[in-house]
């Protein structure tokens, strides 16, 4: 497991019972999750001293249970990269802290390419991903359906000072805009992807992740570079393990580049992930698989 241990204004301090315990800054969140299956004792102090609690509801969604007014949004650093944190409706926060992993990842292999990297950001959220290529020198494009997720993004992007580097903010149909940038001959040295599991499209499409991922990377691999640097997927799908994921890569490189690619790529596959401090445990958080160009 890939472990995002450089945090300082993050901490999973417990997890159990169906629930998560974190330290956002100063503010103290509990969050369901559904991969904390076991129910050790809560014994840590936080459980009674948070700020607030999301509580399902019986009818879907669910609302904060506040127990310690705090800000409807304050800030968060990750090294040189600041995020804005604003819990919402749907118990997220704007950021998902074990992605670390890879934005250092991502960091390391821009600088040491030595050249000048075009980054794709597919899905790209709140852009931590796209701050982090960035913040390395890479010319990026980060595209995402949501107005309001867009812009959110630019906030980070100016909280971290990074408002003047060359990005693209897109809001558009990933799908869409990967057949575009096809047509009009745009090629990137590295793609960064983390699809949903689940969603429409803007015409009512249903997307499900395991049906539609092979056309999807199928489309990404079509325009990469001649000589690409990198290409993540990440997903936080149960039923789309780290192997598979790289079975899938690698089957769809072969048949943008040839057999011969075999020879030129290193294949990272496995799970990322959260230390729980409490108990020394891990909390398993997605799957990610890179692909890096030799």
């Amino acid at each position: 497991m890939r472990i995002s241990n450089d945090w300082l204004d993050y901490e999973l301090l417990d997890a159990s019972w169906g629930e998560r315990l974190e330290r956002w800054g100063d503010v103290i969140l509990i969050r369901p999750d559904p991969q904390i299956i076991w129910k050790s004792q809560k014994n840590n102090k936080y459980w009674e001293d948070y700020s607030a609690r999301y509580i399902r509801s019986r009818s879907g969604g669910g609302s904060w249970e506040i127990k310690k007014k705090f800000k409807e949004s304050w800030v968060i650093n990750y090294k040189n990269l600041k995020f804005l944190i604003r819990p919402t409706g749907f118990k997220h926060t704007g950021l998902f802290p074990e992605q670390a992993v890879n934005w250092d990842f991502i960091i390391d292999e821009i600088k040491k390419s030595g050249r000048e990297i075009k980054l794709l950001n597919l899905f790209a959220y709140t852009g931590g991903a796209s701050l982090a290529a960035a913040e390395a020198g890479a010319s990026v494009c980060h595209v995402d359906s949501s107005k309001g997720i867009v812009s959110w993004a630019r906030e980070n992007a100016v909280l971290s000072k990074l408002d003047s580097r060359p990005v693209r903010w897109i809001v558009d149909d990933c799908n869409k805009f990967i057949a575009r940038e096809y047509k009009r001959n745009n090629r990137y040295d590295a793609i960064v992807l983390d699809p949903p599991s689940y969603g429409r499209g803007p015409g009512g499409e249903i997307w499900k992740l395991e049906e539609n991922i092979y056309d999807l990377l199928s489309t990404c691999v079509n325009i990469l570079s001649d000589q690409p640097l990198f290409f993540i997927l990440n997903s936080y799908s149960t039923g789309l393990s780290s192997g598979v994921m790289e079975c899938l890569l690698k089957t769809v490189l072969i048949n943008r580049f040839g057999e011969s690619v075999k020879n030129k790529i290193i294949a990272i596959s496995d799970e990322i992930g959260l230390n729980i401090k409490n108990n020394n445990l891990y909390l398993p958080s997605g799957n990610t698989t890179i692909i890096k160009f030799t």
